[in-house]
């Protein structure tokens, strides 16, 4: 398989224990195949009650291009980091183009699984955010292929599959 640099790591966030209460930025986190960021008490090791297998929502991105967006349409100067609530955060790379396919980060790959659906908290951030995330400005949820531990900083490649000879 070949790799195309395409955006880096800008922030990495847990959920707290407590809902309701801010995202708890990191500099590191560990993902397992199967099951999402370790220590992650919001995804980590859910099944999906429909399949019976592990659930598409393991980890939350979201770039920081379109958090911008958002505040410079909502009359803010900025929305912090983590407050979104999305596990990473990043730059340079257009999530939604590129759900259905994986991508490495650190030693990680994770598979762009579907657009996230952005939630009430969204107004507690700013009023008309929620609204501002539909149609395809929200992020992604992805799902671990493989274990590996993802950094603050480290480059986001687009896995591509080896063309046959």
């Amino acid at each position: 398989m070949s790799q195309e640099l395409v955006g880096r790591v800008v922030s990495l966030h847990l959920h707290p224990a407590k809902p309701g209460t801010p995202s708890k930025p990191v500099d590191f986190v560990d993902v397992v195949a199967g099951k999402g960021i370790e220590g992650e008490p919001r995804y980590f090791g859910r099944i999906s009650q429909a399949t019976g297998q592990p659930g598409r929502r393991q980890i939350s991105l979201i770039e920081r291009e379109q958090i911008a967006a958002h505040a410079a349409s909502l009359g803010l100067e900025i929305i912090p980091p983590g407050a979104v609530r999305a596990n990473i955060e990043t730059h340079g790379i257009d999530l939604i183009a590129w759900v259905g396919q994986q991508i490495e980060i650190g030693g990680a790959v994770l598979l762009l699984a579907e657009p996230r659906t952005p939630c009430e908290k969204m107004e507690a951030v700013c009023k008309g955010l929620r609204e501002r995330m539909q149609n395809n400005r929200q992020g992604v949820m992805a799902q671990v292929v493989h274990s590996g531990r993802i950094r603050v900083n480290d480059p986001i490649k687009l896995v591509k599959a080896a063309r046959p000879a």
